[in-house]
């Protein structure tokens, strides 16, 4: 079947080759960290998009995330707020919101201007290496270390939103996440590594039921497991699924006096009282090489 399906997976990828050729990028003035991937799925991003801002933030910055929103229904240029949705305006932009000030954008240069205008002086943009309505002070493609590329086919022939060479050719640097050594094809740039830590370490010794509807499910069970909780049992559900009142109500029906816990991606696609009695669970991105992120930041900062 991926057979099949190349050709179309070679025009999709063209397609991204041909609006990065015409693209003529807005120059917002600001130092723009662009968080990314090749592949369509979790990688882990987002948790690495907050550690750069925590990191932005300990240099006196004051940055501002800028996403699409996906999922939501917003188009913006918008600021998010805690009180919304995740239907309006997206999972992700949801957690961002948590760590620092979040524009949802689908012009990606409309929400850098209304960033600006709020007193931005850095942004981090979220999922944006096959968008190129900003010029990038950093590009940083993020990897998941087991999984690669996959097949290394593009969709709908294989996971890749453009080819491997492609996309590694505009990366200032490579982060793999997780354990594994994936084919890189040659890449010779910075490659960095980093993990995701469940903030679980009070769930020690506990045990859990857990469900999360997230690209690579079986991470977060490792993750609990590997904080010391006993995962009694899982269900897991597609990435960014809207959950439902039923749904919830079953999964405390089935998980009875065991805690039932999730991402906090997940949580926030929740109602207010279907949280009742869920713990939801942090996703922290720790780096091995701390150093050569903190290198990276500061000859994208002196660039502006």
């Amino acid at each position: 079947m991926a057979a099949l399906l190349s050709p179309l997976g070679l025009l999709y990828g063209a397609s991204v080759a041909l609006k990065a050729r015409f693209a003529r990028p807005a120059d917002t003035g600001l130092p723009v960290i662009c968080v990314g991937n090749l592949t369509a799925g979790g990688s882990g991003k987002t948790p690495i998009a907050i550690a750069l801002a925590t990191a932005l933030r300990a240099r006196g910055r004051k940055p501002f995330f800028l996403t699409r929103g996906y999922g939501g229904s917003e188009k913006g240029p918008a600021l998010v707020a805690r009180a919304h949705s995740a239907a309006v305006m997206g999972d992700e932009a949801l957690l961002l919101v948590r760590a620092a000030p979040t524009v949802v954008a689908k012009d990606r240069a409309a929400g850098a201007k209304l960033a600006a205008q709020k007193d931005a002086d850095a942004l981090v943009m979220d999922d944006g290496h096959q968008n190129f309505a900003l010029k990038k002070s950093l590009s940083l493609v993020v990897v998941d270390a087991q999984t690669g590329f996959g097949n290394g086919r593009m969709i709908p022939a294989g996971p890749l939103r453009e080819s491997a060479a492609q996309g590694l050719a505009r990366a200032d640097a490579v982060i793999l996440v997780g354990d594994g050594d994936p084919d890189l094809g040659g890449y010779t740039g910075p490659v960095l590594r980093a993990r995701l830590q469940a903030d679980a370490g009070a769930l020690a010794g506990q045990s859990v039921f857990a469900f999360a509807g997230i690209g690579r499910p079986e991470k977060f069970i490792a993750s609990l497991e590997a904080q010391g909780a006993e995962v009694t049992g899982s269900c897991f559900f597609d990435d960014h699924h809207p959950y439902t009142e039923d749904e919830i109500a079953q999964l405390k029906a089935i998980s009875g006096e065991t805690m039932l816990v999730t991402t906090e991606k997940d949580f926030v696609r929740l109602s207010v009282a279907m949280r009742e009695g869920i713990r939801a669970v942090k996703a922290v991105a720790v780096f091995d090489d701390a150093a050569t992120l903190e290198a990276l930041l500061d000859r994208a900062l002196a660039r502006v």
